[in-house]
This record gives C-alpha cells, sequence and structure tokens, in this order.
C-alpha cells in the first residue's frame, strides 16, 4: 500500500488532524499500518461521517470511497502541476520536519528548491500603517537581496509588501495559504501569487485542493510560516492577531523572533513591544537580523543610507516637530508657533513627498521622513 496515499486517506477523515496523525504512526510506524488497522478508541472520536468513510474503507479496501478520493486527489494534483511533499521524504523541508507534529504533506506550487532556501518569515497587520509597510517592504528586500528566501501568509497588508519587497529584490519568497494552492487568497493577491510564482518563489499549503480559506485554517498555516524560517520578524500587529500566533509559535519552536518596534501611541506597535518584553530582539535595521542570523548584507543601498535631500527650512523644522511620535496638529502648533492653515499646507508637502502620513487624529514621520531626521540630527 502506497505510503503517501494512505496518508492522504487519513488525513481525509474529519477530525483526525496532524496530532491524531502522528499519534497512529509512533504506534503503528507508518501511514499504511495505521489505516489498515485503525484503533477503535481513536476511530469512536471521530465525527460519524469519518468513522462511516473508514468502515467503508475496511469493507472495501481499494474500491472504497476514501481511497479512491485518496488516488483522485493525486490524480488532481499532477493535472494542475502541483508536488505533494509528504514528510519523511528528502524533499520535505527540513526545518518544518523539526517542529512538533508536522504537516503530513505539503502541496506545492512553483519552485521546490525555495523551501530548502535559508528563510525568514516577515509577519504583520493587515491593516497596517503606510509607515508598517515601507518596514516590510524595505526589510524584505534587504533580507532577500543578502539571500535568504522570504516568507510569509500572502495577506493583505504586511504580508502582501513583504512578499513584494522581495521581487524587488529579484529573491526568492514563499507564500503560505490557509486554503488549498487551487484556490488563492484574498483574490487581490492572486497576481501577486501568480509573479511570486514567475520569479521562481512557492505557493504552499497542507489543505487538500478545493479547499476554501476558513479562520480554523489560519492557526494552521501560521505554524506552518514560522516552521519554515530561521526566524520571524513582526513588523506591526495588535495585541490579539495572528502574527503573534506565529511570533509565539516561531519562539516555542526555538527559531529567532525579531519585531520592530514603534510609538507607544500606536496600536499597532503593541504586539511588538509584547514580543520583545517576552525575549523577542528589538531590531531597527536589517543587517540586525541577518548579523544575528548568520547571513552578510552586502550593505545595499538603501533609504536608511541614502542623504537626505534639502528642504525648505519650514519643513525640516516641521520634520523635528513630528519626531518620533504621533502629534496632532494641536501640539505641533503649540510646538512650532506656527498658524494651523500653514501647519496643513505643510503637512501635505510633506506627504506627497513622501515623509510623513495621516493617523486617525495627527500626523507622523514615515520610514522615510525618520531617515531624514535621523540625518539632519546624527
Amino acid at each position: 500500500m502506497d505510503a503517501l496515499t494512505a496518508t492522504l486517506a487519513l488525513l481525509r477523515l474529519e477530525g483526525l488532524g496532524p496530532a491524531r496523525y502522528w499519534q497512529l504512526l509512533e504506534h503503528f510506524g507508518d501511514a499504511a499500518a495505521g489505516l489498515q488497522s485503525f484503533p477503535e478508541p481513536l476511530l469512536r472520536k471521530l465525527p460519524e461521517r469519518a468513522q462511516s468513510r473508514w468502515l467503508d474503507f475496511e469493507r472495501r479496501g481499494h474500491r472504497s470511497e476514501l481511497w479512491q478520493w485518496a488516488e483522485a486527489e493525486r490524480a488532481r494534483c499532477a493535472d494542475a502541476g502541483v508536488r505533494l511533499l509528504h514528510a519523511g521524504t528528502d524533499d520535505y523541508p527540513e526545518l518544518l520536519a523539526q517542529i512538533s507534529r508536522p504537516p503530513p504533506v505539503l502541496y506545492l506550487r512553483g519552485r521546490a528548491e525555495a523551501l530548502h532556501l535559508p528563510q525568514i518569515a516577515v509577519v504583520g497587520a493587515r491593516r497596517a500603517s503606510r509607515a508598517g509597510l515601507e518596514n516590510a517592504r524595505a526589510f524584505a528586500a534587504d533580507l532577500a537581496g543578502a539571500g535568504f528566501a522570504i516568507t510569509s501568509g500572502l495577506a493583505l497588508g504586511v504580508d502582501a509588501a513583504a512578499h513584494r519587497g522581495a521581487l524587488q529584490a529579484d529573491g526568492a519568497t514563499v507564500a503560505v495559504l490557509g486554503s488549498g494552492v487551487d484556490r488563492l487568497y484574498p483574490r487581490r493577491n492572486v497576481a501577486l501569487a501568480e509573479e511570486i510564482l514567475t520569479a521562481g518563489g512557492a505557493v504552499v499549503s497542507e489543505m487538500p485542493l478545493g479547499a476554501s480559506a476558513e479562520a480554523a485554517n489560519f492557526p494552521r498555516r501560521n505554524r506552518i510560516i514560522s516552521g519554515l524560517s530561521l526566524g520571524v520578524l513582526l513588523v506591526e500587529a495588535a495585541l490579539r492577531s495572528g502574527s503573534l500566533i506565529t511570533a509565539r509559535l516561531a519562539l516555542e519552536e526555538n527559531r529567532e523572533v525579531f519585531a520592530i518596534p514603534g510609538s507607544i501611541h500606536n496600536p499597532l506597535a503593541r504586539g511588538c513591544h509584547r514580543v520583545i518584553k517576552q525575549g523577542a530582539a528589538l531590531v531597527e535595521t536589517s543587517a540586525d537580523i541577518a548579523e544575528q542570523l548568520g547571513g552578510l548584507l552586502s550593505v545595499p543601498q538603501t533609504a536608511a543610507s541614502a542623504a537626505p535631500a534639502p528642504l525648505p527650512e519650514g519643513q525640516r523644522t516641521l520634520i523635528a516637530a513630528l519626531g518620533g511620535d504621533p502629534r496632532s496638529i494641536e501640539q505641533l502648533a503649540a510646538e512650532t508657533g506656527r498658524d494651523t492653515g500653514e501647519l496643513m499646507a505643510a503637512l501635505l508637502q510633506l506627504e506627497l513627498a513622501g515623509l510623513a502620513e495621516t493617523l486617525p487624529g495627527g500626523y507622523q514621520l514615515t520610514p522615510a521622513g525618520a531617515v531624514y531626521l535621523q540625518g539632519e540630527t546624527g
């Protein structure tokens, strides 16, 4: 009995999941033996439909619906150009195999070699600030340029910015889905996924073909993201977010966790500050990450190393007043002695130059603005 087909058949049983799958393997030694000798106490814990499917397999073997589905799934994958990576084989990612009860099977579109590159996960908020998106893009571009593959979840916000940063640097990037690899989610990032594949990256999932993006799938996706990676970079995250789950899993798996700090007034910085308190490394540049993970940056010419272009005196004063924390228009008026109308005009010019951005109730510097401030005061 083929081991991969037996594994697919086992995973078809609702309620089994990776944890019980590995319990079976620990007891029986391989998937085929576990499927044929499914223990009755475990069978009783599964939903009625799963019990019926296995009993049908016990009676009819290879002619059962369960086995026929597994063989058809392999054929569907072959027709769609999707590879199946079975745990325990040489093509299964080595780092992922080291986590507790890894996915028994990975569905892969793209280049399997991308999964064997040293990977860094970049994760964060879907509704990230402009500064957060720029940080995700810039860090990912630098790290990809240094030879790391960038791994993320193809979500809107930080994930998409990280994938694009890697593509911008002509690097490899891996998108891990909470749906089947033939059901790309979110739909707004379908074109991005195709860019990843065209550029030699990979799209992977442990979900079968046709699986939709359900909420229960995303914690499982997050453990794959952290499991594939040497380390996880948290860019922006609220206190309750999937990105914090990814960071927590990475800590549990003894992987490195990095976080970019932010303003104490920014709700999206609180998740980063929490993981820093829990032991994550505070980072300010991509070189901080590359140095800790043993990679080498070729000192890329990024915004952080570019000299600031001259600005009018009024705009330079306003950048200094904005400083490192968000400021309301009233605070800026008090600190600069300028009237509201004049300030609004100057802030608009800074926004158009990409040096400042609007927040609810105020303004803050973008990463480029912070670089300019550092150049002025350094």
